[in-house]
């Protein structure tokens, strides 16, 4: 209901400034306007919204704050677009001013989302550039559960900025630089020179047992070592041969990200850390230049403000280690003053967004921190980290194998969706129910990655989350496969009224206006029209769990409401009012999911 939330703010504040002329006109010279502090009601019982500026109000009027409120009522019951609006206002408690909309404008509201493919959420009329980083592997390393909910979750939030309107760069920041290569093309050009010459002369396979072939090697023997150090001095000064190996290198590694990639339907572009060497000299020369850069025992490094170390001296950030060399975050630096930077010298952002663990903040906190001194962030540019939690197993610790290894992502994946095919069959079964193969690899796919994606954005990212395949793949609590069940189910009750997806978009298939009578359609028919406000808080506080917990009580209160109120069997009017938010319910849920990046089921 943004729409109405913002016409009543605007109601609420003209009438307080006719109700306190003189006090607002000094607030607004002062530059502290006064604020009516407009807000969803706490409680269904207290109406739609609550404006609960008076009693912040009462300091700076003077004025006990119900009289306050009084007075900011009698405003509105003058004001006929209020009127119209809104029954008349209550006031409660210390000074609360509750507000309930009128009957047939909710009903109105709800009507104008029929057919709507954005149901009434508006796309935003000030686009803010925004860059996600998120998902960022390194090279030659399998991708594990500890990038599944980077990519998952980065996944959710450029959705949902895109939907909103802004325009989004999803950027994949791999680590496809550093000493680590070095090793790694030694290894290479020793085993399987061929490959240098040979277009797909050599399949490298299992790149994880390569790299561990070139760590044992590597920290057994000086003379490889030796070697691979030469090797990286190569590989930046451009030698071709170097690069081949570590391009060859990459090129393996991104066909297998993207087969993980493309299974769970993310969209990304790759945009590596050695895209940014070129620019790592220019930023310690502009930190110099600034006057922030200090020399600390042959290293180079900003001090930063506000974080002491435990001798109670400033500590440093350091962007040129003692040997020249540079490290992450002198390459973070360089990406971020790049992303803000203006074409075609940058990306343009107004908006950085940064989604990695939980154990990074203190590092991304220093290099923001650097940044703004250094003067790179523009004027309303946003630097914002994301930080998770960690998935755990059932014994509360990080989630390993039995053997003790990280669990590879690939491997998770299709347990999760061969459980889910296990889940259908024996389902199929006690049903007797004969379908197609190919229904059953599709819904099992469907319902098995969306199992592991739900799981992961229904929890607080800010907290560590327990992974149990029983629980994320149940067809009852707060799962994919319940929200996926209650679509199908509430779908087909829309299409057996003859208005399911894609049938009565037309304004003469539904009553006009509609017409409910029943408290469950009422709660049904708010619930519908909170979408836009839950929509807009996750653009703003990049919370995906919002969004998963409106769906799960979208769906409880459809329930509520089907149990209790005839649709099918119903007289029109009613009937088709019924239909509409039966129709109303399917959508929301099929868009909402999709904003998850959770594809939809027509069965199950």
């Amino acid at each position: 209901m943004l729409r109405i939330a913002h016409a009543l703010d605007a109601q609420l504040r003209a009438a307080l400034e006719r109700a306190f002329p003189q006090h607002v006109a000094a607030a607004l010279e002062a530059g502290a306007p006064l604020d009516p502090q407009l807000a969803p009601a706490s409680q269904p019982e207290f109406g739609d919204f609550q404006a609960n500026g008076a009693l912040s109000l009462a300091r700076r009027l003077k004025q006990p704050p119900r009289a306050i409120a009084g007075a900011i009522a009698e405003q509105l019951a003058a004001d006929p677009a209020f009127t119209a609006l809104c029954e008349p206002a209550q006031i409660a408690g210390p000074g609360f001013i509750n507000l309930t909309l009128r009957p047939g404008r909710l009903a109105e509201e709800l009507r104008s989302r029929l057919g709507d493919a954005r149901l009434g959420v508006p796309p935003v009329t000030t686009l803010t550039p925004a860059v996600i980083d998120f998902s960022s592997p390194n090279i030659a390393k399998e991708m594990h559960v500890g990038h599944l909910r980077s990519t998952i979750i980065g996944d959710a939030l450029a959705r949902v900025l895109e939907f909103r309107g802004h325009p989004v760069l999803r950027l994949n920041h791999v680590g496809d630089w550093g000493t680590q290569f070095g090793m790694l093309i030694t290894h290479l050009k020793q085993v399987a020179p061929e490959a240098l010459t040979t277009a797909d002369a050599v399949d490298l396979g299992d790149l994880v047992a390569f790299y561990r072939q070139a760590k044992a090697r590597f920290d057994a023997d000086e003379a490889f070592q030796a070697t691979s150090r030469e090797e990286v001095v190569k590989l930046q000064s451009g030698d071709p041969v170097t690069r081949r190996a570590w391009q060859l290198l990459c090129e393996q590694s991104r066909r297998e990200f993207q087969q993980i990639y493309d299974r769970l339907d993310i969209r990304l572009s790759e945009r590596g850390e050695s895209f940014y060497n070129p620019y790592l000299e220019s930023v310690v020369a502009d930190l110099e230049a600034c006057g922030l850069l200090v020399s600390d025992a042959g290293a180079q490094c900003v001090f930063l403000e506000g974080v002491s170390g435990k001798d109670g001296k400033p500590l440093p950030l350091i962007v040129r280690k003692s040997d020249g060399g540079f490290n992450y975050a002198t390459t973070d630096l360089a990406a971020l003053r790049y992303r803000f930077a203006a074409p075609p010298e940058g990306d343009g952002a107004r908006r950085l967004i940064y989604v990695t663990d939980a154990g990074q903040a203190s590092h991304f906190a220093a290099v923001f921190q650097v940044a703004r001194r250094a003067g790179w962030v523009p004027e309303g540019g946003r630097l914002e980290h994301v930080p998770f939690g960690l998935v755990q197993g059932d014994d509360g610790k990080k989630l390993k194998t039995r053997s003790g290894d990280t669990v590879r992502l690939k491997d998770l994946l299709e347990e999760a969706v061969e459980r889910a095919e296990a889940d259908l069959r024996r389902r199929l079964a006690e049903e007797e129910r004969q379908e197609e193969e190919a229904f059953i690899t599709h819904v099992a796919t469907t319902v098995g990655l969306a199992a592991v994606k739900y799981a992961d954005l229904s929890t607080n990212r800010n907290t560590n989350y327990q992974f149990s395949f029983d629980r994320m793949l149940a067809l009852s609590g707060n799962t994919a496969p319940y929200l996926l069940y209650a679509l199908v189910r509430i779908a087909g009750i829309a299409r057996r009224g003859g208005v399911g997806a894609g049938e009565g978009d037309e304004a003469g298939v539904f009553p006009d206006p509609l017409v409910f009578s029943e408290p469950q359609e009422w709660a049904l028919a708010r619930q519908l029209l909170a979408l836009d406000t839950v929509i807009a808080e996750v653009e703003e506080e990049l919370l995906p769990n919002r969004l998963c917990s409106y769906l799960f009580e979208l769906s409880q209160v459809f329930n509520r409401f089907y149990d209790q109120v005839p649709v099918l069997k119903a007289d029109e009017p009613a009937r088709g009012s019924r239909l509409a938010l039966c129709r109303l319910s399917a959508d929301t849920l099929r868009l909402g999911l999709g904003l998850l990046g959770i594809p939809t089921l027509e069965r199950m």
